[in-house]
């Protein structure tokens, strides 16, 4: 039995909807409710948020696509100021109208010249007998601009007088975006995330042909038992799901094992899919140098991660006060004048050094450091002389930024602020090198 149902669209449209929309069907029928049919006013305006890879986007393609019902699709990141966001909304409608792509370019600087322009847009289109929809993805860059294009469109359909309704789309709460003088309420709507379950079906669905689907499924149980814990962004583990299914199959096309042998499959797959959790998120290589890489037999050690490849990043003085905070946050404050000091006298060995060396500082994490110290030793660690400029203290800020550096007790304004630093040994040697 299907789950969506209603009576303004037709049986077979509402059967081929939900095969597109897997794990999604109590959304898009909440959504056809609120939509009514064609000719009926629909709300004004609808708030969408969820996390990022909920199907927030898709599903609003699928459903206005496949019912053909007339819309606008528009991108705010894209379109990140507001003449070319309004110009964008009646460059579709028109070119809609017309039926071509090349259309003559529309000028609208204010809202009033958006709202006499969309209505002849309208009129153009012979809209007037059905809802049109105006989705804005990545709505939350509506903050960013004029103060009144956020309630010129949740109220658009008031202020046109026209059957329009405006869908934001975004993965921040409501209550991040409402204006402090108030403006009209939305009707929320919240995309959860994909279960472990849901994720396993939408996956399973994009199995090979030449291979069984039960084969393909069992290969996505295996890939969301590795990655699920730290990685649930459809787009991700699809990606994941495509790079590693040649490698998992390499018995079977060996001969060496037959569809069913799933300890021996996974007992091949194991070692890559953990290589390959080194690079979740991070897209350092190719698909095809990562698939080199499995057929070359790679080791792990190959992917250095991010410490191997940011430090190229980094300008020249940046990187010696990284080593400069590395050496300040791991080193007693005692043994500054023995380590940095070319003249540092005589140092009696006492008891001291044996009863430190038992724990090693890399075992007790970082410890706080003020700045005069860290321009210290950086002025100790470099060969030329370096004056205290501006351009020192930028990039203090811009490593601080980067999340390179922590600073710590920054409201403690009698000491002036203290850093910590936050990489690990092996970015420090990258660097050093």
């Amino acid at each position: 039995m299907p789950n969506l149902e209603h009576p303004a669209y037709p049986a077979a449209d509402l059967l081929h909807l939900e095969s597109l929309v897997p794990c999604r069907e109590s959304q898009v029928s909440m959504l056809l409710s609120i939509f009514g049919e064609r000719q009926q006013f629909s709300l004004p305006s609808i708030f969408i948020y969820g996390h990022t890879s909920s199907g927030k986007t898709y599903v609003m393609q699928t459903l206005l696509t496949t019912l053909q019902l007339p819309h606008v699709f528009v991108n705010c990141v894209e379109y990140f100021t507001s003449r070319l966001l309004l110009e964008e909304i009646l460059t579709q409608l028109q070119s809609s109208s017309s039926g071509t792509e090349q259309t003559c370019p529309v000028h609208c600087d204010t809202l009033n010249d958006f709202v006499r322009l969309f209505k002849q847009a309208v009129a153009s289109r012979e809209l007037q007998d059905q809802t049109l929809y105006i989705v804005l993805d990545r709505a939350e860059q509506l903050r960013e601009m004029e103060a009144n294009i956020l309630p010129a469109f949740l109220r658009l359909q008031e202020l046109t007088d026209r059957n329009v309704t405006v869908v934001l789309l975004s993965e921040i709460v409501w209550e991040l975006f409402r204006p402090n003088v108030g403006c009209f309420e939305p009707f929320t709507m919240y995309f959860p995330d994909y279960s472990i379950g849901h994720l396993q079906k939408i996956l399973s669905q994009n199995h090979p042909p030449e291979y069984s689907a039960d084969f393909y499924s069992a290969y996505i149980n295996i890939l969301l038992g590795v990655f699920y814990m730290v990685c649930r962004d459809l787009k991700e583990l699809q990606h994941l799901a495509a790079l590693n299914f040649a490698k998992y199959c390499e018995p079977v096309v060996r001969g060496e094992a037959n569809e069913r042998d799933t300890r021996k499959l996974w007992k091949n797959i194991e070692p890559h899919l953990k290589k390959a959790m080194q690079t979740v998120y991070l897209r350092e290589i190719s698909s095809s140098q990562w698939e080199r890489l499995q057929h070359d037999g790679g080791e792990p050690g190959q992917l250095k991660g991010l410490s191997a490849h940011t430090h190229v990043e980094l300008p020249y003085y940046s990187k010696f006060l990284l080593i400069a905070a590395y050496l300040a946050s791991y080193n007693p404050v005692r043994t500054d004048k023995r380590f940095f000091l070319k003249h540092h006298g005589k140092i009696r060995k006492t008891n001291f050094m044996k009863k430190h060396e038992k724990t090693s500082n890399h075992l007790l994490g970082p410890k706080p450091f003020p700045l005069d110290r860290l321009l210290a030793i950086l002025y100790s660690i470099v060969d030329n002389r370096v004056a205290p400029t501006a351009n020192i203290f930028s990039q203090i800020t811009s490593l601080v930024t980067l999340q390179l550096l922590s600073m710590v007790g920054q409201n403690d304004q009698l000491d002036g602020p203290r850093y910590k630093c936050t990489v690990s040994l092996d970015f420090i040697r990258a660097i050093a090198r």
